[in-house]
């Protein structure tokens, strides 16, 4: 593979990852047991019908998870610990295309673990804010948009590497942009949960001042006409 198209796949699966390791996994899998695309020999395990069925097997069960309000927050949760460093690992592989070093597959890792990070935390923070709406529409059609930017920006790394890196690069510095803002928001709701919970312990204790002022009350007046 050429450098350019191994910097692309690196990047790219790194990427993804981030977003939905399954179905990177699988389209990477398949396109390369097709004979669609060579992927690099450190790669090749990605085309074993054993991993296939796995990660489809996954894939399924996140397709569905992903689109129940709160389920799809609790899998982003968990899969923090699954996706950055598989992501890591899998930009490792693919940069091992290169024939490079050590020190430069380590870096590689490094840089694939930042950028799924990177994804993941826009994935996971955005649907963190769409759990506030009550409907699962918007679930829905974000479920389905990343599985779609999963398959599309992958076909597009093997294909077209030049236009996948630009187009990485204005996603990185959207990510800039809109992770600060999107940490703000979500200060925002859990401030209002919290206020929420805060109006709720104090309601229980107005009827029971009311009652102690009546008795004071009640007590002055007996008082004075004593």
């Amino acid at each position: 593979m050429e450098t350019i198209d191994v910097i692309a796949l690196t990047l790219g699966v790194a990427w993804a990852s981030g977003i939905n390791l399954y179905a990177a996994i699988l389209v990477l899998g398949l396109m390369g047991s097709g004979g669609y695309t060579q992927l690099p020999e450190s790669l090749m395990v990605l085309q074993d019908p054993l991993v296939l069925m796995a990660a489809g097997l996954m894939y399924c069960v996140e397709f569905f998870a992903d689109k129940v309000p709160g389920v799809d927050t609790g899998w982003d949760t968990i899969h923090t610990f699954i996706r950055i460093p598989a992501g890591a690992m899998l930009a490792m592989g693919a940069a091992q295309g290169l024939e490079i070093n050590q020190a430069a597959e380590l870096t590689a890792a490094l840089l694939g673990g930042t950028l799924a990070a990177t994804s993941h935390l826009t994935k996971a923070g955005t649907r963190l804010v769409i759990n506030t709406s009550p409907e699962p529409v918007s679930n829905w059609t974000a479920s389905i948009a990343e599985d779609m930017a999963v398959v599309g920006g992958l076909w597009v790394a093997l294909n077209y590497p030049l236009l996948f890196i630009a187009l990485l690069i204005l996603f990185v510095v959207f990510a800039i942009w809109f992770l600060p803002k999107l940490w703000c928001a979500l200060k925002l709701i859990v401030a209002k949960i919290k206020g929420w919970f805060g109006k709720g312990s104090e309601e229980p204790d107005a009827p029971v001042d009311n009652i102690i002022e009546n008795l004071i009350e009640a007590k002055s007046k007996k008082l004075q006409d004593d």
